[in-house]
């Protein structure tokens, strides 16, 4: 039957038959994994950890620590702490019950994974060296480690890994594995499950044999997958490469659907949309051309490969086409390949920043802004020769003056320019936050440069703004604010003269302020967010009566997240990080078009509840 595997060997035929053991699977939820750390929920002890942290090169305090942060570039001892308890007591036991069985801790990065490793080192001195190890491919000498690890009674006894032990590897007396990171990819998770299931006999003692292991879920890993631990489906997502196919052709089309016969267009992509359509039919077919017929997966498609292998096909792509060539042909394998990965991130970032500017797409400004922090990142790096030899055009596509009146031969040949580039950027600067250590500062004094007019510190009023709203968050119209009812023109006026009296703000600030965030109202709710209850409530009708899947019960519940962090989210954040974490492609992919206008509906009534009636006319 067409579509339909000839033969599947599942875990559970081969656990039931005796050839593989099962998982028994443990979500731990830990709320800082989950929720992030927001200063508010702090204790004072805590909070006076927080104000003496270093957490940039400004000296700027977050009021709130996102999820997707913790175990990125902040690493928070408890977390990690909770989750070496939860593991050295709960978890398969060898050795007669006196020590830990063979553990892999799939870390999130190798800065994770090293903390890891000394959080266990510090609770666990008894072990310290030797006991955890860290197994990266930063790691010198790792392979002797995987060696030992592989070794029944040799330490290391946990491997604390990042994608290094993901596959690959048989260790059959493994019997703990510890999720604490992100899978969301569904075969690299069965992958990961795979390093557990290996059968060992007398592990325990004679005549007791491994029957099971423990998967530690501590980010919501089995939740994502229905916790049903059942055959795969492959990736989530589609690959770059598809997505890179899809992007070209759709832009071909929409350049023009037609060219006549025969007409060759003397210059290329970077002077003329014409030489961009072009370029983009010539480079389809190349990728066209480079499919094996002969090979099983194309073999199915060989009628479209050989099609438009032919360049005349190429000369008129209706609708029709468009759609049957992104159905049949933009995912099969090809001979013609790019293995830069962030090259190809870049080119997907430029066609999707092309369309939406022939489209007329609001994104433009959103993608836009994401290649102005590509060219920003390379100028810091202008003692390269390469980028270097690009300064010129990375000055003017980091500033905004070359936005004013870009066009798609100007991105094209700034893609072209660029691309081979981004790999040498650098990773993040972002500093490491680990709370053992503090900077020695001098004595600061505010200076005025000469030539430079200072208008006001409109940073330090917001700071000063937030701490003393916050404090007063039992006044009626911040009540109302916090709690997503109407705001009314007399509550704005109690709002300006509370702001004034206090000596907070004078009125260019109230201006500004107002300007900015389109209102006073809206700007006072940014600084004191949303209720959780309330943020949660606008979502009743929303969820009552659906049988949601995790996943999108997570995206919910990252928008009730981000309301209750900013108090106001407009509804194009749905299509930037941290939803595109879970929805890749947005929530139009996930949910059904209604759901999507609801969800958008209830975004832009919470925010009117910020806006007086009477403004709000004038806001929208």
């Amino acid at each position: 039957e067409d579509g339909v595997p000839t033969d599947a060997y599942g875990l559970d035929e081969a656990v039931a038959e005796g050839y593989l053991v099962p998982p028994r699977a443990v979500s731990v939820p830990l709320k800082f994994q989950r929720e992030g750390i927001r200063y508010d929920d702090l204790s004072e002890q805590e909070r006076d950890q927080w104000d003496a942290l270093e957490w940039d090169e400004d000296g700027d305090v977050p009021d709130a620590i996102g999820a997707e942060a913790v175990n990125t570039w902040l690493f928070n001892a408890d977390t990690v702490d909770k989750m070496l308890q939860t593991l050295m007591t709960q978890g398969h036991r060898v050795a007669g019950g006196d020590r830990l069985g063979k553990t892999i801790i799939f870390a999130k990065n190798n800065a994770h994974a090293e903390f890891i490793g000394r959080r266990f080192d510090l609770n666990y001195p008894e072990y310290k060296g030797a006991f955890a190890r860290v197994v990266t491919h930063k790691t010198e000498y790792a392979q002797s480690l995987i060696d030992d690890f592989s070794v029944h009674d040799k330490a290391p006894h946990i491997a604390i890994s990042v994608d290094m032990l993901d596959t690959g590897i048989d260790v059959p007396e493994v019997v703990n594995l510890v999720f604490f990171k992100i899978v969301r990819a569904k075969t690299k998770f069965w992958q990961m499950i795979g390093r557990g299931t290996r059968l060992c006999p007398e592990l325990y003692g004679p005549g007791q044999d491994k029957q099971d292991f423990y998967v530690f879920d501590f980010c919501q890993n089995l939740e994502f997958f229905n916790q049903q631990l059942a055959g795969t489906e492959g990736s989530l997502t589609e690959p770059l490469s598809q997505r890179l196919f899809k992007a070209k052709l759709d832009l071909a089309w929409r350049l023009g659907p037609e060219v006549a016969a025969g007409v060759v267009v003397e210059v290329d992509g970077t002077h003329s949309d014409a030489g961009l359509r072009q370029d983009l039919a010539r480079d389809l077919r190349t990728v066209v051309e480079g499919m094996n017929v002969h090979n099983i997966v194309v073999r199915p498609h060989r009628r479209w490969v050989e099609q438009y292998g032919e360049a005349d096909a190429w000369a008129t792509l209706t609708a029709a086409a468009t759609a049957e060539i992104a159905e049949h042909l933009s995912g099969l394998p090809s001979s013609v390949r790019d293995d830069d990965e962030a090259a190809k991130r870049f080119d997907l970032l430029l066609l999707r920043l092309q369309l939406a500017l022939l489209t007329g797409d609001p994104g433009v400004e959103r993608l836009s802004s994401q290649v102005q922090a590509v060219a920003a990142a390379l100028l810091e790096q202008t003692a390269i020769p390469v980028i270097k030899a690009q300064e010129l055009l990375l000055r003017d596509a980091a500033g905004d003056e070359w936005w004013v009146d870009v066009t798609l031969p100007m991105l094209e040949l700034l893609r072209r320019r660029v691309r081979g580039l981004v790999a040498l950027i650098e990773k993040s600067k972002r500093v490491v936050v680990y709370t053992d250590f503090r900077d020695e500062l001098g004595e600061s004094a505010e200076l005025q440069l000469a030539g430079v007019v200072v208008a006001n510190n409109f940073e330090r009023f917001r700071a000063k703004a937030r701490l003393y709203l916050r404090k007063h968050e039992d006044h009626v119209a911040i009540q109302k604010l916090r709690r997503n009812r109407q705001l009314t023109a007399s509550d704005l006026r109690e709002l300006e003269r509370l702001l004034l009296e206090a000596g907070i703000a004078d009125q260019q600030d109230l201006d500004r302020a107002s300007q900015e965030a389109s209102g006073l109202g809206l700007f006072v709710r940014s600084l004191v967010g949303l209720d959780r209850e309330a943020a949660t409530a606008a979502f009743e009708d929303f969820l009552a009566g659906k049988a949601l899947s995790a996943n999108q019960l997570h995206f919910v519940n990252l928008v009730i997240a981000g309301l209750t962090e900013s108090g106001v989210l407009e509804p194009g954040r749905l299509y930037d990080s941290p939803f595109t974490d879970v929805a890749p492609q947005g929530p139009d992919a996930m949910f059904a078009s209604a759901d999507v206008e609801s969800l958008l509906s209830i975004l832009i009534e919470v925010k009117s509840h910020a806006i007086p009636e009477a403004e709000l006319g004038s806001a929208s």
